[in-house]
């Protein structure tokens, strides 16, 4: 039996499953991007695929701290399109 790879949503603080998660990541050059395939180099944050954890997400900054920079709002709204379709 495969062991399943769990992670942590910043919003939310529940553990889940990494592939139900929306990895965001700060690469080396200082860039912020939606790492879709998970496998991006970088340092990442994660957060579960919910509207709800998303304005949570962005009341309370979970993810500037996490990554320590400034998160654009492009980065909120392509991840609000991937959530909401």
């Amino acid at each position: 039996m495969k062991k399943v790879p769990m992670r942590r949503c910043l919003a939310t603080n529940e553990s889940f499953p990494k592939k139900e998660l929306l990895r965001i990541v700060r690469t080396p050059e200082g860039e912020v991007k939606v790492d879709e395939t998970g496998k991006m180099n970088g340092k990442g944050a994660y957060i579960s695929r919910s509207p709800e954890a998303l304005a949570l997400a962005k009341k309370k900054k979970v993810l500037n701290r996490a990554l320590e920079v400034d998160i654009p709002e492009e980065i909120y709204d392509k991840l609000d399109r991937i959530i909401n379709g």
